[in-house]
C-alpha cells in the first residue's frame, strides 16, 4: 500500500492568525484546525513508497519553473451547494492561473510515477469546516463572506503526508514532507 499525500499551498502563519480570529467569534461550527489549513492543488490516494523520492524531485523541478504570485483568501462557497453543504470553504483572491498551472503540475507528476491524482476539477479553496450531516449553509455563507484575508506572496508549495485517524479526535495527522520554492518572481513582486 502506498502512502497518501497531497500538494498544497499553506498559507503562511500571519494570515492563519487573521482568519482564526475571525473565526473564533463565530461560534456554531466546528472549523477545521488552523494547522490543517491549505489550498489543495492535487491529491494522491496513493503514492508507491518506492517512488516518493521520484515525485519530490519532479515536484521540484516543476515548482522551479513556476512563478511566485500574490493571492488572499475571499469568497465563501459549499460543496456540493449552499442548501446541502458538507463542506464550507474561502477561495482565493488573485494568482487563479499559477494555482491551475501549479495543479496540473503536481498531478502530472503524481501520475508519472504512478499515483494518479483524483479526478475532481481544480477549484482552488480553502476548507473551513465540514458539516455532518450536510447543512443549508446560506447563513454561513453570508457572514463568511465578509471576510478578507491579508494578501501574501506564495514563494512555496508542500508535499505534505496525511496519516487518517491518527490526528487529534481521530482525524488526519499531516506531516510536510517536502517544501518547493517557486523559481520565478512574478509579476507584482517587490
Amino acid at each position: 500500500m502506498g502512502q497518501r499525500m497531497f500538494l498544497a499551498v499553506v498559507p503562511p502563519e500571519p494570515v492563519r492568525e487573521d482568519l482564526e480570529a475571525f473565526l473564533d467569534v463565530r461560534p456554531g461550527m466546528r472549523w477545521t484546525h488552523p494547522l490543517h489549513w491549505h489550498v489543495t492543488l492535487a491529491f494522491f490516494a496513493s503514492v508507491p513508497e518506492h517512488r516518493i523520492d521520484e515525485l519530490i524531485e519532479r515536484l521540484a523541478t516543476k515548482a522551479s519553473k513556476r512563478h511566485t504570485f500574490t493571492t488572499g483568501l475571499a469568497e465563501a462557497g459549499a460543496f456540493p451547494n449552499p442548501a446541502r453543504a458538507n463542506v464550507l470553504w474561502l477561495g482565493l483572491d488573485g494568482g487563479t492561473d499559477e494555482l491551475t498551472h501549479l495543479a496540473a503540475s503536481g498531478r502530472a507528476a503524481g501520475a508519472k510515477v504512478g499515483a494518479p491524482p483524483d479526478a475532481q476539477k481544480f477549484r482552488p479553496h480553502l476548507t473551513l469546516a465540514r458539516p455532518r450531516p450536510p447543512i443549508e449553509a446560506t447563513r454561513w455563507l453570508r457572514v463568511l463572506d465578509s471576510y478578507r484575508s491579508p494578501v501574501w506572496e506564495v514563494v512555496d508549495i508542500a508535499l505534505i503526508a496525511s496519516y487518517l485517524g491518527e490526528g487529534s479526535g481521530g482525524g488526519s495527522r499531516y506531516e510536510t514532507v517536502a517544501q518547493f520554492a517557486l523559481g520565478r518572481p512574478g509579476a507584482g513582486t517587490p
